[in-house]
């Protein structure tokens, strides 16, 4: 699985990072996903790999224009690149009725492709497709907030020692069971993909949270996933001046729900503003983040920096990826 920050900063942007935007693809198909749509996104993508002809889903956390004012734009441009295929929005309430009025009102009433949205806080699992599994999980916010789990869809490969067990003839049988179709042998016994077939690696898992200040939330949904990306808005002491009512995390939150949950990998984002890429004097560095999350969880630790790359491998590893922005 291969993943972009296409944003990292928290609501607004800064000079180095835009607001929230993550694109997902299955290693180097052309197909992928966005999670988050923040204002700016679209030049983002123009930095990227990724065409707006290929976007198969958005999946949008909640309502906040940090995670969300970007959505119109995406759609207009896709429309006027000449999109025909389907595109599917998953979003709580509230953003189906944001698009419409956006395209009431700004005369964007045609478009060549249609949109279909599924509401992600009234279903578990919001998406599927040849190659993902997507789960919603309900987060801690001030308005209805979710994260998001892309579990892979491996391909399958037949298991001859169970065929030849069960006296298949090799053959057209084999074809149709590797196509996921059941078969019927010439003694009348059924055998059903599932009894020959496994899959070719363990899936992998990767969830991407929105806005939270509860990460423990987490925790049972986080049972055999490779890497959380989260944010991580704050430190201890920059939320303890701050106050809780804004319901985010810290580095430090998530790192202990990280450690909990024996994850293999951890990648903070949605950063505060306060936090600065270049050293300055009396100004906060945003390795205070990392910092702050090593001292309660041992894993691999990633800071997301806009447009860097990554990719989880078959065998679980998260490799950086040496891609140049364009």
């Amino acid at each position: 699985m291969r993943f972009t920050f296409l944003g990292t900063s928290a609501g607004v942007p800064t000079r180095q990072r835009n607001v929230s935007g993550f694109a997902l693809s299955i290693d180097d198909q052309r197909d992928w996903y966005l999670v988050d749509c923040g204002e700016g996104t679209q030049h983002r993508l123009l930095q990227s790999r990724h065409s707006l002809a290929r976007l198969r889903a958005i999946f949008i956390s909640h309502v906040h224009g940090d995670h969300c004012y970007g959505l119109p734009g995406i759609i207009a441009s896709a429309n006027m690149s000449g999109r025909t295929q389907p595109l599917t929005i998953c979003a709580p309430d509230g953003i189906q009725q944001f698009v419409e009025a956006v395209r009431l009102h700004t005369d964007l009433h045609t478009l060549r492709y249609p949109l279909h949205f599924v509401r992600s806080d009234q279903h578990s699992a919001v998406y599927e497709d040849e190659h993902l599994r997507v789960s919603a999980h309900a987060l801690s916010h001030r308005v209805p907030s979710f994260a998001y789990r892309f579990e892979e869809k491996p391909p399958h490969t037949l298991n001859q020692e169970t065929l030849n067990a069960l006296q298949v003839p090799r053959g057209p049988l084999w074809g149709e069971l590797q196509h996921g179709h059941s078969v019927t042998l010439d003694d009348g016994r059924s055998i059903n993909p599932e009894q020959v077939c496994e899959p070719s690696w363990k899936a992998r898992t990767i969830m991407v949270g929105g806005d939270n200040d509860q990460p423990d939330l987490l925790l049972s949904a986080l049972k055999n996933t490779d890497l959380l990306v989260h944010e991580a808005t704050f430190t201890e002491d920059i939320l303890a001046q701050v106050g809780p009512q804004y319901m985010h995390s810290t580095a430090a939150m998530l790192a202990k729900t990280a450690a909990s949950a024996a994850l293999p990998h951890l990648a903070l984002t949605h950063f505060s503003q306060r936090y600065r890429e270049m050293p300055a004097p009396g100004k906060r560095h945003v390795d205070e983040l990392r910092a702050e999350a090593a001292q309660h969880y041992s894993g691999n630790i990633v800071l997301a920096k806009d447009l860097d790359s990554y990719q989880l491998t078959h065998d679980g590893a998260l490799e950086k990826l040496d891609e140049k922005p364009r």
